[in-house]
């Protein structure tokens, strides 16, 4: 019969061992520990296996596994020794690898057939940002509603990406089967299989992101700045200098020179592959200045300098993607994407503006024109996209309803 209260385990303080029946004691240390201990015997020999400490393992736990480990034990058809069954066990989830470490092994193996690094950290990125509740699963016990876990949160609002990480999700899992680590179905396919739990490919948004008229932009502008978080900085730096949301949450401080006001973006963060520098107007660099005295305030530096990324997360990580959507949905403006501001720019420079459409263009970091017409246009007209995204800002500056 079993002798334990929670009360009295509490109370206990004298070393020794003691017994609950059914095979399942309390180990109480010199220094006051508290464990549960399963002893049996197998084959002639009394062995001893752990259960886990007191009070994380609480009392209605602690005999659940007695009860468990006895059933083995005296499984009249099969029985089994409890400890080797529990070693085989996490033998095998030590052989299947959790998502997230096959898939860096896996990119290791195959990254060198990609021609740029742009596309490898690509592929980093979104398998680590939004994989995250697959990241600590075991390769093979990741199933259908694991995948729409990841899938769903972003298969409206950023479609594109979402679909791209489908592929990406369902090529590491056809690597880990062929490995012999996965044995069941697929679960990322799309034929047969997540196209009847998905839109079709044809219902989403593909190469056109929704944007916000460019009249209502100023109005809008003017509610993000009463704002106080990272993620409304982010967003109005990104409007003024009308960037990809990539660009400005991969920016570094090692990227910005404030003297300048001039931001260059790296070759391998711009999608065209070229470096592109970025005029940066008043109101930018006071945005930057803000988050670079609050970099400096929160370092642990004798001497603090701002380095990193610049929009950074809770953790000090660069600011994930979805903060800004998550932003513009605070603002129950959810149905627009943060990419779709690009598109309000543009349409601003054509019908508000007298600026040649070979500036606009630069300015959104497009190639214009053919080979031999860029090999003649050396220059990236800087100065000139300065004083486009000065007119820019001026206008943003402006209330509008």
């Amino acid at each position: 019969m079993a002798t334990f209260t929670t009360k009295r385990i509490e109370a206990l303080n004298v070393p020794g061992r003691y017994s609950d029946g059914n095979n399942l004691y309390l180990q109480v240390t010199k220094t006051g520990g508290k464990s549960w201990l399963f002893i049996y015997r197998w084959n002639g020999s009394q062995k001893e296996m752990g259960l886990g400490p007191f009070p994380a393992i609480g009392l209605a736990d602690a005999r659940e596994a007695a009860r468990d480990a006895l059933r083995l034990l005296k499984d009249r058809t099969n029985p089994q020794d409890p400890l080797a069954v529990r070693r085989a066990e996490e033998e095998a989830k030590r052989e299947k690898p959790a998502f997230g470490v096959f898939a860096e092994q896996m990119l290791s193996d195959i990254e060198l057939q990609w021609r740029n690094d742009k596309h490898r950290a690509q592929w980093r990125y979104t398998l680590r940002e939004y994989c995250k509740p697959l990241w600590e699963m075991p390769v093979n016990d990741i199933d259908t509603q694991d995948v729409l876990k990841v899938l769903k949160p972003i298969w409206h609002t950023i479609p594109e990406t979402a679909s791209r990480l489908r592929g990406r999700v369902e090529r590491v899992l056809d690597a880990a089967a062929a490995k012999g680590l996965r044995s069941r179905a697929n679960p990322a396919r799309w034929k047969g299989h997540l196209d009847h739990l998905l839109p079709k490919r044809h219902k989403l948004t593909r190469g056109h992101h929704a944007a916000m008229p460019y009249s209502e932009v100023p109005a809008f502008v003017q509610d993000l700045r009463q704002r106080e978080n990272m993620s409304a900085l982010a967003l109005e730096f990104l409007i003024l200098c009308a960037a990809r949301s990539g660009e400005v949450l991969g920016m570094t401080w090692e990227e910005v020179d404030l003297d300048a006001k001039v931001w260059t973006v790296p070759a391998r963060r711009m999608k065209a592959g070229r470096e592109h520098r970025v005029p940066l107007t008043e109101r930018a660099i006071e945005i930057l200045d803000s988050v670079r005295l609050l970099s400096l305030l929160t370092s642990d530096s004798e001497q603090p300098k701002a380095t990193g990324f610049v929009f950074r997360g809770a953790t000090a990580g660069q600011l994930s993607v979805m903060s800004l959507t998550m932003q513009l949905r605070r603002m129950e403006k959810g149905h627009f994407t943060p990419h779709g501001f690009r598109s309000a720019f543009r349409d601003w420079c054509g019908e508000e503006t007298d600026f040649a459409r070979e500036i606009a263009e630069a300015a959104l970091a497009h190639t214009v024109g053919d080979m031999t017409e860029r090999a003649y246009r050396r220059g990236d007209a800087l100065e000139k996209r300065r004083r486009l995204m000065d007119t820019w800002e001026g206008y943003l500056n402006c209330r509008r309803s």
